[in-house]
């Protein structure tokens, strides 16, 4: 045993002294460069990136861009704390080396009040690949902004002479890999548009002509209204002004019916709750519908792909358009298991039951602040600590859960919290619930989530099925899209036949090759 101790620590001592000698060459050569404007510069940079100031500031930039510049900088800040804990909390205390003597540093060059911690390894490093790292995983083009600065800041710290160049470098391993491991957590999502089968055979609407579209100007933000946008867009369209109390649904098909056959198209301008009301209508007629993104947070229409007005027109004006599975829930009223008092609703994303729908309102008023994970676990957690379990049939297994998630296609990631889907025209359901019949359940899914360890809890249950026949004990109110439709006790969950054409762009396309996205008016 001796022997095998003994050639690993004369190893361990050799390193040792090759980090020292290539640390004290370098800092020697660093010590050498003559003065110059450069000095001043880095003295700030590396000044301004205490506790990570820079960081934040970066981060409040990024933030104000909707997409993958917020993702980027939420993850930036999941990827800081991560890193200044392991590097400041943990390596710090347990790895202590002394700093870099002040003595060889010109006098302009070093820092007025040095830092008195373990040198090993950089905080100031971590840090800044952590958020440089996190970024790039989410905007390639942020990144390319980023990374020169990060690593400005890394260098500067043996430029002013208060670290070793192996205390950069280990503490740029550090951040790397806490912002690499953020995706355990929060996995990157490759594209924002899920795939779907594309369709030759739509029409094409030049100026929006054949096309039937309504407009809910109580969508989205309060002081902007997109009626004229929208007119002027499609000029030869039929526009129709939703009103509150008045019936969307009726006055669509009276227009439908007087138009005889002369609507090619049906389109929705709003939230996802004035979309599924129009597609419901686009696929009872077998109409293609035209998505304009028009309410406040577009899951649908981020989902498919279309994220701003001028998408539609290029997409509707080419007849461009792609498959998408429309889910549907049979609602059986008090006598309904003859089946003759029923009603049908349908849902674009997902449907609940449980405290799901409470979940969902409250992620969605914090993840403009926070991003949708930090969002939906504090979100879980206020929820769970007041929920009352429901006692669910399914498919004629009974069980008590907290949340039963139904969503309108397989959800990624897989035994994790349900943020985005991959296809939209699979023809399966995504069924996950949280059981409430384990002790200590909330809590063991509080951990399970913070540990990413969902998947593999007896908590947790997942399955993808074409239907799912639910059958409650008491009569419980039913979620679909965020918004509360229905109260019963029994709930039929299936994906409709045929799924409807959505007009979008395709991106390999030619006659889009060159063309830049157009500004978002919403």
């Amino acid at each position: 045993m001796a022997r095998t101790v003994e050639p690993v620590t004369e190893w361990f001592r050799r390193v040792a002294k090759f980090v020292d000698r290539s640390d004290r060459a370098v800092q020697a050569r660093v010590a050498a460069l003559p003065l110059s404007g450069v000095d001043p510069s880095l003295k700030r940079l590396t000044r301004s990136a205490n506790h990570s100031l820079l960081w934040f500031s970066i981060a409040a930039v990024l933030a104000t861009r909707v997409g993958v510049t917020r993702r980027g900088a939420m993850r930036g800040l999941l990827a800081i704390l991560g890193a200044s804990v392991t590097a400041n909390g943990v390596l710090k205390p347990l790895l202590p080396r002394r700093r870099p003597p002040d003595a060889g540093m010109p006098a302009e060059r070093s820092l007025r009040r040095r830092p008195t911690s373990s040198s090993f390894p950089s905080g100031h490093a971590a840090s800044a690949a952590a958020f440089a790292t996190a970024v790039a995983m989410e905007s390639p083009r942020a990144g390319l902004a980023v990374v020169p600065v990060a690593a400005a800041v890394a260098y500067s710290r043996v430029h002013v002479g208060v670290h070793w160049s192996s205390d950069v470098l280990a503490g740029a391993a550090v951040g790397t890999g806490a912002a690499l491991l953020t995706r355990r957590w929060w996995p990157v999502r490759g594209s924002d548009e899920a795939a779907a089968r594309p369709l030759d055979r739509v029409p094409e609407l030049p100026d929006g002509e054949g096309l039937l579209i309504a407009v809910n100007p109580m969508s989205g933000d309060p002081a902007f209204d997109p009626t004229d946008q929208i007119r002027k867009a499609f000029p030869a369209a039929t526009v129709v002004v939703v009103v509150r109390g008045r019936d969307l649904v009726g006055e669509l098909e009276e227009l439908l019916v007087s138009a005889n056959g002369a609507v090619r198209a049906l389109g929705a301008a709003g939230g996802d709750g004035t979309v599924a009301t129009v597609v419901a209508l686009a696929a009872r007629h077998r109409l293609p519908l035209v998505l304009v993104p028009a309410g406040t947070l577009n899951h649908f229409a981020r989902d498919v792909g279309v994220y701003d007005l001028q998408e539609a027109v290029d997409a509707s004006g080419a007849g461009e358009a792609v498959a998408v599975d429309l889910g549907a829930v049979r609602v059986y009223g008090d006598n309904g298991d003859n089946g003759n008092d029923t009603t049908t609703r349908h849902f674009l994303n997902t449907a609940s039951l449980g405290c799901y729908s409470d979940l969902v309102r409250l992620r969605e008023r914090w993840e403009n602040r926070w991003g949708k994970w930090p969002a939906f676990v504090a979100a879980l957690v206020a929820v769970l600590r007041k929920a009352t379990p429901v006692e669910v049939r399914l498919d004629g297994v009974q069980h008590s859960m907290w949340i039963l998630f139904v969503g309108n296609g397989p959800y990624h990631p897989r035994g994790m919290v349900p943020a985005w889907r991959p296809r939209l025209d699979t023809g399966l359901l995504d069924v996950r619930w949280l059981r409430a019949d384990i002790r200590f359940s909330r809590l063991r899914a509080f951990f399970a989530l913070a540990f990413a360890g969902l998947a593999h809890s007896r908590v947790y249950g997942q399955r993808e099925v074409t239907s799912l026949d639910v059958t409650l004990t008491a009569p419980s109110q039913l979620a679909a899209d965020g918004e509360v439709v229905e109260r019963a006790a029994r709930f039929v969950f299936e994906v409709e036949p045929r799924p409807v054409p959505v007009y979008r762009r395709d991106e390999e396309n030619p006659r889009w090759a060159n063309r830049d996205r157009p500004y978002n008016p919403w």
